[in-house]
């Protein structure tokens, strides 16, 4: 008999294959082109639709492995999101809205959690603290740049900078979690912590390019 979560765990694990195939399509295709475009729409509904998945997955089952994974997809749909809306706020009379200032004290509500959590289970001697400590810190550095930024007039140029580094972080915390899923037994925390070893200097890259 199939089940409510095994339905809800289906199509959150195909949200997450569509996200990370849409993702590498808007990495080698060119920046600002229609492909380039329309991979990423994919990709932020792919993730909207995985982040959507995990409260109902948590409740099904409220392990705490799972409430970890509920913080790593807010982690990682605010970036979708912020990356989103970094360039549909390009026009000057589109500033900051309620649900941008929402959405960014949200992420470093819970990320703060999320790396204090991560600090507590490195105290205990657990190396996954790492994980979470490093997520966690992310998800409140990206944050904080968002408060900060609210309200001011950013040149178009940081709006797009602000845009790659989000889709770039939110497509380095997917490929995590599918790397997590699949090669912890094989690589332990590593399994983690590759994607962002790995992917971190595109976003110099670009970031650098664009600036």
């Amino acid at each position: 008999m199939v089940t409510p979560e095994a339905v809800t765990l289906g199509v959150h694990v195909a949200a997450g294959v569509v996200a990370v195939l849409a993702g590498v399509v808007a990495l080698v295709t060119t920046k600002g082109g229609h492909r380039h475009r329309r991979a990423g729409r994919v990709f932020v509904g792919s993730m909207a639709v995985v982040v959507g998945t995990v409260p109902p997955l948590l409740a099904f089952d409220p392990t705490p492995f799972r409430a970890f994974l509920t913080l790593v997809a807010v982690f990682s749909g605010y970036l979708a999101f912020s990356g989103y809306r970094a360039l549909s706020r390009r026009r000057p009379d589109r500033g900051a809205a309620a649900v941008d200032w929402a959405a960014a004290v949200g992420v470093v509500l819970a990320c703060l959690a999320l790396g204090g959590w991560g600090v507590v289970r490195l105290l205990d001697g657990d190396g996954f603290g790492v994980v979470m400590a490093v997520f966690g810190g992310i998800g409140i550095g990206f944050g904080g740049l968002d408060l900060r930024a609210f309200g001011a007039s950013d040149r178009g140029g940081s709006r797009t900078v602000a845009h790659l580094q989000r889709m770039i972080g939110a497509f380095i915390a997917t490929v995590s979690a599918v790397s997590a899923v699949n090669l912890t037994d094989a690589l332990g925390v590593a399994a983690w912590l590759w994607p962002t070893v790995v992917l971190v200097p595109l976003i110099v890259y670009w970031s650098r390019k664009y600036e």
